[in-house]
């Protein structure tokens, strides 16, 4: 007995085994950035903002163009649902990886039907969509087990997207303007959805979400580079040439007003914000909201540079030149309300030149494009060295010190 007692002291104890945290729950992934999967997700999103570009620019009436601006809401709305649920579960671990990828499928099947979806293939779109809507609900509801609030959140965002998902399948069985207005009532119904049922519930990783945002932006633009080489499919010429390069200045300054400072700005107000109701509030309206505008103008410009690269020397008519100049005012005047939201201050700066972006509309239907186009590179390179100059200081400080700047006249977002 005495050696076996001297062997148990002599064992070491034995390691309790930690008790393991579910997969799939409701947790903050604080310090996480977007992850591999995340991105592999966006890049569905690629094809469908690739597509309804496609649709407005063989569409090239006002009619086309509300088209595929409530075909790009629906799908940027999906898109976004999974940017909320993406800070609440880890999309690598288990069998939320499974509904990832489930749902990738669905949303490239709801990107091909986009050209058809508001004809023959307008049931194919409803079903798609309602399966990409399916798992991201799901999941939340999954994830939302042990959070009452959350759990309230989700099961009101639930509501309003199966009346969403019907009014789309019920659009697919009819034609003309009935289908269009069926549309509009989807989209607004699902997007007003939080506020109707609060937000109180939601949580998200302010770094996470603002970064998931940025690279969509990010996205966005590069359909605007895409955009300049697919409009030039005929001889390379000095007019393709300059316009495409215009092109790239036009959306290098677009990228500039964004990332430089506003985007920094923003994500250390949001991280600033107090969790709950504000923090979500901030998010739904700077994100989920105003990106919608801002990658909107971008698809929109996309049309008019792949229009311009096409044809030079010919002027744009009504509807083009609305895309070429309205796409980057819209892209403004989303970062106004952007700062406006954030910082509660106004850019009249980007606010004028929004402005005179839009007032060149007519002209552009008159100049050849390729005037009109360089019109606008020089207004918004113009802006870009106004800020970059006359705020040269605070931009240091919010780039390299990592200071937000005061409230004020500044490069805030």
């Amino acid at each position: 007995m005495a050696p076996a007692a001297c062997q148990d002291d002599a064992m070491p104890a034995a390691t309790p085994t930690p008790a393991r945290t579910p997969r799939l729950t409701a947790v903050m992934r604080e310090g996480e950035r977007v992850t591999p999967l995340e991105l592999f997700f966006d890049l569905v999103f690629v094809l469908a903002l690739t597509q309804c570009t496609a649709l407005m620019y063989a569409h090239p009436t006002w009619g086309g163009l509300l088209k595929g601006a409530l075909v790009l809401g629906i799908l940027w709305w999906s898109w976004g649902g999974y940017a909320w649920l993406t800070s609440v579960v880890d999309p690598e671990e288990g069998a939320v990886r499974i509904a990832m990828f489930a749902a990738m499928a669905a949303f490239l099947v709801a990107a091909l039907a986009v050209p058809g979806a508001f004809g023959s293939e307008g049931l194919l779109f409803a079903c798609a969509y309602a399966v990409v809507r399916t798992a991201h609900i799901a999941l939340f509801l999954i994830a939302s087990r042990d959070d009452p609030e959350l759990r309230r959140s989700v099961v009101g965002l639930a509501g309003s997207t199966a009346i969403g998902v019907g009014l789309l399948v019920g659009a697919s069985f009819i034609d003309g303007g009935a289908r269009v207005a069926l549309w509009g009532l989807a989209l607004a119904l699902d997007t007003l959805g939080p506020f109707f049922f609060g937000a109180e519930g939601w949580k998200l990783v302010p770094g996470h979400f603002a970064e998931r945002h940025g690279l969509i932006v990010l996205i966005a633009l590069g359909e605007s580079i895409v955009a300049l080489g697919v409009g030039a499919q005929a001889h390379v010429d000095a007019g393709v040439v300059a316009a495409a390069v215009l092109g790239v200045v036009v959306a290098a300054a677009l990228w500039w007003v964004y990332f430089d400072v506003t985007a920094l700005v923003a994500e250390r107000v949001l991280s600033r914000a107090a969790p709950g109701r504000e923090r979500n509030e901030m998010a739904r309206d700077s994100y989920s909201y105003l990106h919608f505008a801002m990658v909107a103008g971008i698809a929109l410009l996309a049309v008019g540079l792949k229009r311009t690269l096409g044809h030079t020397a010919d002027p744009l008519h009504l509807v083009r030149s609305a895309e070429l100049l309205g796409g980057a005012a819209l892209y403004l005047l989303a970062l106004v309300a952007f700062r406006l939201r954030n910082v509660h201050t106004l850019s009249g700066r980007r606010l004028a030149c929004a402005l005179v972006l839009l007032a060149l509309i007519p002209a552009g239907a008159a100049l050849p494009s390729l005037a009109t186009l360089a019109l606008e590179a020089v207004l918004l390179i113009a802006l870009v060295a106004y800020e970059a100059l006359r705020y040269a200081g605070s931009r240091d400080r919010v780039r390299h010190q990592g200071a937000s700047p005061p409230t004020g006249p500044q490069p805030a977002p």
